[in-house]
């Protein structure tokens, strides 16, 4: 007897542009670890048969990103199988309405459909009552999922194949254990159509912090929960086969991975003694340099990219976000740490905070920019995102934020500000750019990188690709790619398809400008590495950012001087050593 066949198909959706079409590439930037995790789950329970021996489970996965989805063809396949559901995997605030108006098209045939991910699970962990956009989503049928799958993903598949799909699985009080849990996973030919051909995974999941604009502590929890290093060892070898060597650990904050040290010392091992050959990128708080080895050892293991929650200098914006852990007068020793590594930093900072003003965010930048030797720098509004306290707290106090959640990308201002006006604080945000990313910074920036080893090319080519994605392609860096795609019939739900006459000619000229843009930044920015390479005094640069002090010249640096009538009060001590030996979790996280 021929085997029934049952069909998933998986989708991690993109979200919309301002015009309304989707946001994709030939070659996206960042790998999606939702669609590696909940394929290798299900790959996991077609091997291990769990519908039956005589069901074939088959799985089809698309990264909307980098691939325009074939709905029509997914239908068809989809229909012919014997059972099955489409699983819209990963779905953040943002792509939230994209990924309804797939499932909006799913649903017309019949079709099952399960949307999960951060939207879902921040919102039911954190709102007395079930947001509207989500009821209107299970009105046409659409199974809602909010927490995590493992050890959970056979009885869905059970579920759906007796016809029996619930309208809700909320996991969200109960999250599993990572030890021994199925490891992520994509086939290469998924993963080489992200840029660099990365791949991801986790290696723990929750923070102990407490940062009210975040929403992993809500949804993954603040108790660290990891992977075993066999675990690691698995999912690095299991890519190495298939020619995969670039990864993206995606923790949220890999410093407080109690397993860190563990996972480390068995990455180097797979370097050094077993000679695998491969990179990785890791996020970190500004804390992690007070961690005996930790920086060396990540270095050891394969860390050549390094994301930073800097977020801010201003000690009362931190303190008001609940990010006590930053501590703005170790940030220049942290720095140093990494650079001396060989490892590209990038940071995160967020413009907005109550206390902001324009005045303010220029000079607070001026200072990065001269007195830490920080390399990429992205910024974002603050965003009272789904699942964040902000957010719980904005909407029981009935304050206004945006309706549209596809904006809700952290380069969108989706709320009013304080002080300043909505038209100042969206003039702030493009001018911290410019401001960051002058020519003059940049060969600051590279400068540095010569001078302490770090790789200049790498450098250039970040720069470039950081400024060029907001000025030329008008996308955040973290959304942009290698060559926009634009799919005439895959526009928001209730906008006009576009007539073809019109639609394709300024399809041609947005993508001749698009190229005329990025190869007149190149050469722009080529120019400045060349200088750079070519100076037979690059390795003797130095600068204050560079340049190590002591206690007593470190306070006169402007970083200190600025905010030093703050510090005592925001952090309840007089002096910088007293400061110092604080907790770095608070008392709450600790206690868990």
């Amino acid at each position: 007897m021929s085997r029934k066949i049952f069909r998933v198909t998986l989708i991690k959706p993109s979200h919309y542009d301002d015009d309304g079409y989707v946001i994709q590439w030939m070659r996206s930037s960042i790998p999606s670890n939702s669609l590696a995790s909940v394929y290798g789950l299900i790959d996991d329970c077609a091997h291990r048969s769990v519908l039956g021996d005589d069901v074939e489970i088959v799985i089809d996965a698309f990264d909307e990103t980098n691939t325009i989805i074939p709905i029509k063809k997914i239908i068809r396949e989809m229909k012919k199988a014997d059972g099955g559901f489409v699983g819209l995997v990963g779905v953040q605030s943002n792509q939230f309405p994209r990924a309804v108006d797939m499932a909006r098209q799913f649903r017309r045939h019949d079709l099952p459909v399960i949307v999960g991910g951060f939207h879902t699970a921040g919102c039911l962990a954190m709102l007395p009552e079930t947001p509207p956009e989500i009821v209107e989503a299970q009105e046409m049928g659409i199974s809602i999922y909010a927490g995590e799958t493992e050890g959970r993903m056979d009885d869905v598949l059970r579920d759906v194949w007796k016809g029996e799909l619930k309208p809700l699985y909320n996991f969200m009080h109960d999250l599993p254990d990572m030890a021994d849990a199925m490891v992520p996973y994509l086939p290469d030919h998924l993963v080489r159509k992200a840029a660099g051909a990365y791949t991801s995974f986790d290696s723990g999941r929750g923070c102990p912090f407490q940062c009210s604009f975040c929403t992993i502590i809500n949804v993954q929890g603040r108790k660290s929960r990891y992977r075993t290093p066999d675990d690691i060892e698995r999912i690095i070898r299991l890519n190495h086969e298939q020619g995969i060597k670039r990864f993206f650990i995606t923790d949220d904050n890999f410093a407080r991975n109690k397993n860190w040290e563990a996972i480390l010392d068995r990455m180097i091992k797979l370097r050094e003694v077993d000679k695998l050959k491969f990179k990785f990128i890791i996020q970190v708080d500004t804390l992690c340099h007070k961690m005996p080895n930790f920086i060396e050892k990540a270095a050891r293991a394969g860390c050549n990219r390094c994301f930073i929650g800097l977020e801010n200098i201003d000690p009362d914006a931190l303190m008001g976000a609940k990010k006590r852990q930053n501590k703005i007068w170790e940030y220049r020793e942290m720095l140093q740490a990494w650079k001396d590594a060989g490892v590209v930093t990038y940071a995160g900072y967020i413009l907005g905070f109550p206390d902001d003003t324009p005045e303010k965010i220029h000079r607070n930048i001026e200072i990065i920019k001269n007195e830490l030797p920080l390399d990429l720098v992205e910024f974002f509004f603050l965003t009272p995102l789904p699942g964040s306290e902000d957010h719980q707290k904005m909407a029981r106090e009935g304050v206004w934020m945006d309706p549209d959640i596809n904006k809700y990308d952290l380069n969108h201002r989706v709320s009013h500000h304080p002080i300043m006006s909505d038209q100042e604080w969206e003039k702030v945000y493009r001018d911290a750019w410019h401001q960051y990313y002058t020519p003059e910074h940049v060969e600051t920036v590279l400068r540095r990188g010569a001078a302490r080893g770090v790789g200049v090319k790498q450098l250039f080519h970040g720069m470039g690709a950081f400024y060029g994605s907001l000025f030329i392609e008008d996308v955040h860096p973290l959304e942009c790619g290698f060559v926009r795609r634009k799919a005439r019939r895959q526009r928001r739900y209730g906008l006009p398809i576009e007539n073809p006459i019109l639609f394709y000619p300024r399809r041609a000229y947005e993508t001749a400008k698009s190229l005329y843009g990025w190869g007149s930044l190149y050469l722009k920015f080529k120019a400045i590495h060349d200088k750079v390479v070519n100076d037979p005094d690059k390795l003797a640069y130095t600068d204050l950012a560079l340049s190590p002090v002591s206690d007593a010249e470190e306070n006169d640096l402007s970083l200190i001087k600025v905010f030093e009538d703050v510090i005592p009060d925001t952090y309840g001590a007089p002096t910088k050593k007293i400061v110092q030996e604080e907790e770095d979790i608070p008392p709450a996280a600790a206690a868990e």
